[in-house]
């Protein structure tokens, strides 16, 4: 007797999907993800009004956009990923849609129902895309974990809550996570 097989979605089916459903596409399998948190949103807004002030007091041409915002890695993987920020630098990437390729920078506020969604699923597919730096912040550990991935480098630097920290793609971007406003 064979044994059942897993439907295989793809980029049309996810987009297909009705609104109300929280999930991405990986390599054609639909991963259902969890509804954020208070302190996760509080994250997720500070951090999109500190990037986005920054980049429009320097006139840049950079856009962010936060989740639910279809991130497409590249044109030939059934792959949809939805971050909690996205950073696109390269306006031709966008689509009415969202954005295929890699996005510049990207903040994932690790789901402490799959961790290891972030930290490993996730930091591969970003690396393989050559997403140039990654964050994911962890509520949980009160952590930041700063991923390099630029130019083909692999660094990664741990920070706190109580650290300032280099958005390494802009020249004198800092965020001073002790100053947010997250209600804790």
């Amino acid at each position: 007797m064979p044994l059942p097989q897993e439907k295989y979605y793809t980029v049309e089916d996810f987009y297909n999907m009705p609104d109300d459903i929280r999930a991405e596409l990986i390599e054609g399998q639909i991963v259902y993800m969890a509804s954020p948190s208070r302190l996760h949103q509080d994250i997720s807004h500070e951090l999109d009004f500190a990037i986005t002030s920054y980049i429009k007091s320097k006139g840049g041409k950079c856009r962010v956009y936060t989740a639910p915002f279809g991130v497409q890695l590249n044109d030939k993987k059934d792959t949809v990923l939805e971050p909690d920020i996205s950073v696109i630098c390269d306006t031709d990437k966008l689509t009415s849609r969202g954005c295929v390729g890699a996005p510049d920078w990207i903040i994932e506020i690790a789901s402490p129902s799959n961790p290891s969604h972030d930290y490993i699923t996730k930091l591969n597919l970003y690396h393989e895309a050559h997403v140039r730096e990654y964050w994911i912040v962890d509520d949980q550990s009160s952590q930041v974990l700063v991923y390099n991935m630029a130019s083909g480098q692999f660094v990664m630097k741990a920070y706190s809550f109580t650290d300032t920290i280099k958005a390494g793609i802009f020249d004198d971007l800092y965020i001073n996570f002790s100053s947010l406003d997250l209600g804790i």
